[in-house]
């Protein structure tokens, strides 16, 4: 599997989700709504979900394993933290 694409929509307001990712796999297969959210231990991703009928957020789509979900997460905040240096480039 290689991640050939990832595209970046930062949120404008204020709060914890930072940006919106969507996430191409082999040119292939993609995946909408990954969210950017600041925790309080940093940056983090959360995969697209679902509110469930018990009212609990189940996710759509997910890694099946912690290497994978951390070698996503790296790629997307690498990409998220270019899209703020680019956007802090135009605005000087």
């Amino acid at each position: 599997m290689q991640i050939t694409d990832i595209r970046v929509r930062k949120v404008a307001k204020e709060g914890k989700m930072k940006a919106v990712v969507s996430m191409t796999i082999d040119d292939e297969f993609v995946i909408h709504d990954i969210k950017v959210i600041e925790g309080e231990k940093g940056l983090f991703i959360a995969m697209p979900s679902r509110k469930s009928t018990d009212g609990e957020y189940r996710d759509i789509a997910h890694p099946i394993n912690s290497d994978t979900r951390q070698s996503i997460q790296n790629l997307i905040l690498s990409k998220y933290q270019e899209a703020v240096a680019e956007e802090d480039d135009l605005s000087v």
